[in-house]
Protein backbone atom coordinates (compact mmCIF):
# COMPACT_ATOMS: atom_id res chain seq x y z
CA UNK A 1 0.00 0.00 0.00
CA UNK A 2 1.18 3.51 -0.84
CA UNK A 3 -0.26 6.44 1.15
CA UNK A 4 0.58 10.04 0.27
CA UNK A 5 0.13 12.94 2.67
CA UNK A 6 0.55 16.43 1.25
CA UNK A 7 -0.10 19.83 2.74
CA UNK A 8 1.48 23.07 3.98
CA UNK A 9 4.06 23.44 6.75
CA UNK A 10 2.99 22.53 10.30
CA UNK A 11 -0.32 21.03 9.25
CA UNK A 12 0.56 17.79 11.03
CA UNK A 13 1.74 15.72 8.07
CA UNK A 14 4.88 14.38 9.71
CA UNK A 15 3.20 13.31 12.94
CA UNK A 16 0.40 11.63 11.00
CA UNK A 17 2.75 9.92 8.52
CA UNK A 18 4.92 8.55 11.31
CA UNK A 19 1.89 7.22 13.19
CA UNK A 20 0.41 5.60 10.07
CA UNK A 21 3.71 3.95 9.19
CA UNK A 22 3.87 2.34 12.64
CA UNK A 23 0.21 1.29 12.69
CA UNK A 24 0.22 -0.34 9.26
CA UNK A 25 3.85 -1.48 9.16
CA UNK A 26 4.80 0.76 6.24
CA UNK A 27 8.08 2.52 5.46
CA UNK A 28 8.09 6.29 6.02
CA UNK A 29 9.53 8.70 3.46
CA UNK A 30 9.68 12.35 4.44
CA UNK A 31 10.26 13.89 1.01
CA UNK A 32 11.05 17.23 2.61
CA UNK A 33 14.34 15.71 3.73
CA UNK A 34 15.73 15.66 0.20
CA UNK A 35 15.03 19.36 -0.23
CA UNK A 36 16.35 20.18 3.24
CA UNK A 37 19.53 18.28 2.35
CA UNK A 38 20.08 20.29 -0.82
CA UNK A 39 19.13 23.56 0.88
CA UNK A 40 21.46 22.92 3.81
CA UNK A 41 24.31 22.10 1.45
CA UNK A 42 23.77 25.51 -0.14
CA UNK A 43 23.84 27.18 3.29
CA UNK A 44 26.87 25.29 4.61
CA UNK A 45 28.87 25.90 1.43
CA UNK A 46 28.04 29.60 1.47
CA UNK A 47 26.42 29.34 -1.96
CA UNK A 48 23.78 32.00 -2.70
CA UNK A 49 20.33 30.61 -3.49
CA UNK A 50 20.48 32.47 -6.81
CA UNK A 51 23.11 29.98 -7.97
CA UNK A 52 20.65 27.61 -9.65
CA UNK A 53 23.38 25.56 -11.33
CA UNK A 54 25.02 24.74 -7.98
CA UNK A 55 21.67 23.80 -6.42
CA UNK A 56 20.98 21.45 -9.32
CA UNK A 57 24.47 19.96 -8.96
CA UNK A 58 23.89 19.25 -5.25
CA UNK A 59 20.54 17.65 -6.10
CA UNK A 60 21.97 15.44 -8.86
CA UNK A 61 24.71 14.14 -6.55
CA UNK A 62 22.57 13.62 -3.45
CA UNK A 63 22.36 10.04 -2.15
CA UNK A 64 20.74 8.54 0.95
CA UNK A 65 23.95 8.30 3.05
CA UNK A 66 24.69 11.99 2.41
CA UNK A 67 21.10 12.95 3.24
CA UNK A 68 21.17 11.01 6.52
CA UNK A 69 24.49 12.60 7.47
CA UNK A 70 23.13 16.09 6.81
CA UNK A 71 20.03 15.21 8.85
CA UNK A 72 22.23 15.18 11.97
CA UNK A 73 23.12 18.86 11.54
CA UNK A 74 21.51 21.26 14.02
CA UNK A 75 19.99 23.38 11.24
CA UNK A 76 18.50 20.50 9.26
CA UNK A 77 15.15 20.73 11.09
CA UNK A 78 15.41 24.38 12.10
CA UNK A 79 13.73 27.30 10.37
CA UNK A 80 17.05 27.82 8.56
CA UNK A 81 16.73 24.40 6.97
CA UNK A 82 13.03 24.88 6.33
CA UNK A 83 13.50 28.16 4.49
CA UNK A 84 16.41 26.76 2.48
CA UNK A 85 14.33 23.71 1.52
CA UNK A 86 11.43 25.87 0.38
CA UNK A 87 13.69 28.04 -1.79
CA UNK A 88 15.52 25.21 -3.56
CA UNK A 89 12.27 23.26 -3.97
CA UNK A 90 11.06 26.02 -6.27
CA UNK A 91 13.90 25.30 -8.72
CA UNK A 92 12.58 22.99 -11.51
CA UNK A 93 15.98 21.39 -12.08
CA UNK A 94 16.29 20.47 -8.39
CA UNK A 95 12.81 18.92 -8.32
CA UNK A 96 13.54 16.95 -11.47
CA UNK A 97 16.84 15.60 -10.11
CA UNK A 98 15.27 14.48 -6.84
CA UNK A 99 12.07 13.03 -8.30
CA UNK A 100 13.58 9.70 -9.38
CA UNK A 101 14.97 9.04 -5.89
CA UNK A 102 11.52 9.56 -4.42
CA UNK A 103 9.70 7.46 -7.02
CA UNK A 104 12.18 4.59 -6.79
CA UNK A 105 11.43 4.28 -3.08
CA UNK A 106 7.80 3.37 -3.84
CA UNK A 107 9.00 0.51 -6.04
CA UNK A 108 11.26 -0.89 -3.34
CA UNK A 109 10.24 0.54 0.06
CA UNK A 110 12.51 -0.29 2.98
CA UNK A 111 12.63 0.61 6.65
CA UNK A 112 15.50 2.62 8.13
CA UNK A 113 17.30 -0.62 8.98
CA UNK A 114 17.16 -1.77 5.36
CA UNK A 115 14.43 -4.34 5.90
CA UNK A 116 11.93 -4.63 3.04
CA UNK A 117 8.49 -3.08 3.66
CA UNK A 118 5.12 -3.88 2.09
CA UNK A 119 4.43 -0.27 1.25
CA UNK A 120 5.19 3.30 2.21
CA UNK A 121 3.73 6.48 3.62
CA UNK A 122 4.93 9.62 1.85
CA UNK A 123 4.97 13.00 3.59
CA UNK A 124 5.47 16.04 1.36
CA UNK A 125 3.90 18.65 -0.84
CA UNK A 126 3.55 16.98 -4.25
CA UNK A 127 3.60 13.27 -3.39
CA UNK A 128 0.02 12.67 -4.51
CA UNK A 129 0.23 14.84 -7.62
CA UNK A 130 3.77 14.14 -8.91
CA UNK A 131 5.75 11.56 -6.95
CA UNK A 132 3.09 8.85 -6.55
CA UNK A 133 0.07 9.80 -8.69
CA UNK A 134 -1.17 6.19 -8.51
CA UNK A 135 -1.06 5.94 -4.72
CA UNK A 136 -3.73 3.83 -3.03
CA UNK A 137 -4.73 6.59 -0.59
CA UNK A 138 -4.09 10.31 -1.10
CA UNK A 139 -4.55 12.78 1.73
CA UNK A 140 -4.17 16.56 1.79
CA UNK A 141 -3.74 17.76 5.37
CA UNK A 142 -4.15 21.44 6.09
CA UNK A 143 -4.97 23.96 8.84
CA UNK A 144 -5.29 27.72 9.09
CA UNK A 145 -2.02 29.72 9.03
CA UNK A 146 -2.74 30.95 12.55
CA UNK A 147 -3.16 27.45 13.96
CA UNK A 148 -0.05 26.21 12.15
CA UNK A 149 1.97 29.16 13.41
CA UNK A 150 0.81 28.47 16.97
CA UNK A 151 1.91 24.84 16.67
CA UNK A 152 5.31 25.79 15.26
CA UNK A 153 5.76 28.53 17.89
CA UNK A 154 5.14 26.03 20.73
CA UNK A 155 7.63 23.67 19.12
CA UNK A 156 10.26 26.41 18.99
CA UNK A 157 9.63 27.38 22.63
CA UNK A 158 10.01 23.75 23.73
CA UNK A 159 13.41 23.69 22.04
CA UNK A 160 14.50 27.00 23.53
CA UNK A 161 14.37 28.82 20.19
CA UNK A 162 13.66 32.53 20.62
CA UNK A 163 10.95 33.34 18.08
CA UNK A 164 7.81 35.43 18.52
CA UNK A 165 4.44 34.16 17.33
CA UNK A 166 4.27 37.06 14.87
CA UNK A 167 7.62 36.08 13.33
CA UNK A 168 6.55 32.45 12.97
CA UNK A 169 3.23 33.42 11.40
CA UNK A 170 4.97 35.64 8.87
CA UNK A 171 7.37 32.82 7.96
CA UNK A 172 4.44 30.40 7.56
CA UNK A 173 2.64 32.79 5.21
CA UNK A 174 5.81 33.46 3.19
CA UNK A 175 6.42 29.73 2.77
CA UNK A 176 2.81 29.12 1.77
CA UNK A 177 3.13 31.80 -0.86
CA UNK A 178 6.34 30.28 -2.29
CA UNK A 179 4.90 26.78 -2.28
CA UNK A 180 1.63 27.76 -3.93
CA UNK A 181 3.14 30.01 -6.59
CA UNK A 182 6.19 28.00 -7.69
CA UNK A 183 6.11 27.15 -11.37
CA UNK A 184 7.07 23.51 -10.87
CA UNK A 185 4.59 21.33 -8.91
CA UNK A 186 2.83 24.05 -6.89
CA UNK A 187 1.28 23.02 -3.59
CA UNK A 188 -2.25 21.78 -4.24
CA UNK A 189 -4.29 18.66 -3.49
CA UNK A 190 -4.50 15.88 -6.06
CA UNK A 191 -7.87 15.75 -7.79
CA UNK A 192 -8.69 12.49 -6.01
CA UNK A 193 -7.18 13.45 -2.64
CA UNK A 194 -9.20 13.52 0.57
CA UNK A 195 -8.83 17.00 2.08
CA UNK A 196 -8.73 17.14 5.88
CA UNK A 197 -8.51 20.38 7.90
CA UNK A 198 -6.82 19.62 11.22
CA UNK A 199 -7.36 23.05 12.79
CA UNK A 200 -9.88 21.77 15.34
CA UNK A 201 -8.28 18.37 16.04
CA UNK A 202 -5.34 17.08 18.05
CA UNK A 203 -2.91 14.47 16.70
CA UNK A 204 -4.78 11.52 18.24
CA UNK A 205 -8.10 12.64 16.76
CA UNK A 206 -6.55 13.17 13.33
CA UNK A 207 -5.00 9.68 13.40
CA UNK A 208 -8.31 8.09 14.39
CA UNK A 209 -10.23 9.75 11.58
CA UNK A 210 -7.57 9.04 8.96
CA UNK A 211 -7.35 5.37 9.98
CA UNK A 212 -11.07 5.09 9.32
CA UNK A 213 -10.40 6.37 5.81
CA UNK A 214 -7.45 4.03 5.20
CA UNK A 215 -9.34 1.01 6.56
CA UNK A 216 -12.17 1.68 4.12
CA UNK A 217 -9.86 1.10 1.12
Amino acid sequence: MIITIDGPASAGKGTLANSLSKKYGLAYFDTGMVYRAVGLQMVLSGTPFEDVAKAEDFAQKLDFPTMMELAQHKDFRSDVGGKAASVVAAIPGVRSALLKMQQDFAKNPVFANGQKANGAVYDGRDTGTVVCPNADVKLFITASPEVRAERRHKEFLSKGIDKTYAEVLEQIKERDDRDEKRASAPLKPAEDAIIFDTSEYNAEQVLEKVCQIVDSY
